[in-house]
């Protein structure tokens, strides 16, 4: 789609956005609001860079007359560039989940107790990340370990007005590794430990179709801290997908139906990340980021903790404030992650 249609489409989203109708369905509402957020840098930037040029065939014009207006003219002169290459980068080929909330499993994986101490210490620094964000977040469902940490805890994050989690947690997939003393260790020695991190795009029911005569259902006993219903009713669900064989439970809810909704959402996202790597499998040069966001066997990151440093090993990241980053603030790390995908982007379009 070039620039023309983009900014026609923009309108046209406007327009419709405006119509009171339109939001009686919420759906529908939200898929034009997203797409209108997508689009609204790209209008903007146009608009100002057109703006700019304007002013500096103006400029030039009354400095034919007035040398005064010269400096003007090459202050305006100076922006032209820095917004041509905003432009094209905001029309370099787009994720198409970037727009979307995402669901996110955290896995304790090698080192026992203390992994899954550390996948808490990760979901509290995701928690935090959000709430800097701006966006709302929801456990849908947690085992824990029995030192207050997770074995496995799945969460929820939402956005507001259309902005995409996706685009910018899409990265945080794969193996997370920790080297820190262990509340369980007592000679003081350093361990390494691993958390597995899932990162999945949330599908609507639109997007991806389950066959209901696909599904395999069983209901068990809740385990781990709850309330009254927890322990004392079969609420918890378990759904197999048969033709694929994920499994997806649900314990954290009070009555069985509620599990079984929030079990789908976990299961319908599994399907469209596992469809979609296998698209992206079979062209193998495209979407590759998206590749290893599903893709738990690539050690992606390391928390050490004697020297509170963080690196990154995909780009090459390192930085020396890992407190500071366990405590959401993660815009450094991810912002480098989003430029090397983008000067990657950036090196396939000038092919």
């Amino acid at each position: 789609m070039n620039l023309d249609e983009l900014l026609k489409e923009h309108a046209e989203l406007e327009a419709r956005l405006a119509d009171p109708a339109v939001h009686a369905d919420q759906k529908q509402a939200r898929t034009l609001g997203r797409r209108y957020a997508e689009l609204t840098p790209i209008v903007t930037t146009y608009r100002e860079l057109e703006s700019v040029r304007d002013d500096l065939a103006t400029a030039r014009e009354l400095a034919a007359e007035d040398a005064a207006f010269a400096e003007e003219a090459a202050q305006l002169e100076a922006r032209i560039a820095p917004l041509e290459e905003r432009l094209r980068h905001l029309l370099l080929p787009r994720d198409p989940n970037d727009s979307k909330d995402i669901l996110m499993e955290i896995k304790a994986g090698e080192g026992g107790e203390e992994s899954a101490l550390f996948a808490g210490d990760l979901l509290r620094m995701y928690l935090r990340y959000a709430e800097r964000c701006g966006w709302k977040t929801e456990i849908l469902d947690a085992q824990y370990s029995d030192l207050g940490g997770y074995k496995d805890v799945t969460i929820a994050v939402k956005a507001k007005n259309g902005e995409g989690v996706w685009s910018r947690l899409k990265f945080e997939g794969g193996v997370h590794r920790v080297q820190r003393v262990p509340a369980t260790e007592s000679q003081g020695r350093i361990h390494t430990s691993a958390v597995g991190v899932l990162v999945y795009p949330e599908a609507e029911e639109v997007d991806i179709q389950i066959d209901p005569n696909d599904l395999r259902i069983d209901v068990f006993r809740s385990g781990g801290p709850g309330g009254q219903s927890v322990n004392t009713t079969d609420s918890a669900v378990r759904i197999t997908h048969i033709p694929t064989g994920v499994v997806v439970s649900c314990q954290n809810e009070k009555s069985q139906l509620q599990n079984k909704e929030t079990a789908m959402r976990v299961l319908r996202a599994r399907l469209q990340a596992m469809a979609e790597e296998e698209a992206a499998a079979e062209a193998a040069a495209e979407r590759r980021s998206q590749v290893r966001t599903v893709d738990r066997s690539e050690r992606v990151r390391t928390y050490n903790f004697p020297e509170n440093r963080i690196s990154d090993h995909r780009v090459g990241f390192k930085a020396y404030n890992l407190d500071q980053v366990l405590d959401g603030e993660l815009d450094a790390v991810i912002q480098a992650l989003i430029d090397a995908e983008m000067a990657e982007k950036l090196a396939a379009h000038n092919r």
